[in-house]
């Protein structure tokens, strides 16, 4: 997305009708984010309206309009780390026959993708999914993350190989 610092600048200064159209532009990669982090369709859409809620809130203390999605996707992460600890603490989980998926392509390759993204670690599912739908590079993950860029490159390019074997590419 291209940054529109006219609409963040607008949105600092309390244009609910700016910020709407900002986040209207970002919510896809929100949600698919959020949705392949926690795994649950409701939770994933409850963690992009508290983000969005506490963005809206805290958006005049945003320094530089350029950051908005960045922003975005910082505040989304610390939602969906939240849901990952009480998932751990309740022991969620989520069968996929429950699962009503993002039809990325037809039923059987969305099981099978989620299926195989599912095998990935919190942290790895995380790397992915602010790389693949939020568009960040290594850098920006880690910025994001607060982990080492290496050590992002590393769990990315691990994390990658997993699903392309999972999904039959490996072989």
């Amino acid at each position: 997305m291209p940054v529109h610092r006219d609409l963040v600048a607008a949105a600092k200064k309390g244009d609910k009708q700016a910020f709407g159209q900002l986040y209207a532009e970002i919510y896809t990669d929100l949600y698919k984010f959020a949705y392949y982090i926690l795994k649950d369709e409701e939770d994933a859409k409850d963690a992009v309206s508290d983000a969005v809620m506490d963005a809206y809130a805290g958006i005049s203390g945003l320094r530089s309009e350029d950051a908005f999605k960045s922003w975005m996707f910082q505040i989304l992460s610390v939602k969906c780390k939240r849901k990952l600890k009480e998932y751990a603490v309740r022991g969620h989980y989520t069968p996929l026959d429950e699962i009503t998926d993002l039809q990325i392509e037809g039923r059987e390759e969305t099981v099978e993708l989620k299926s195989a993204f599912d095998t990935l670690s919190d942290e790895e599912r995380m790397i992915i999914s602010m790389n693949v739908f939020g568009g960040y590079d290594s850098s920006e993950i880690s910025s994001i993350l607060k982990i080492n860029r290496n050590t992002v490159r590393s769990k990315q390019s691990r994390a990658l190989s997993k699903l392309k074997t999972l999904l039959g590419g490996g072989k």
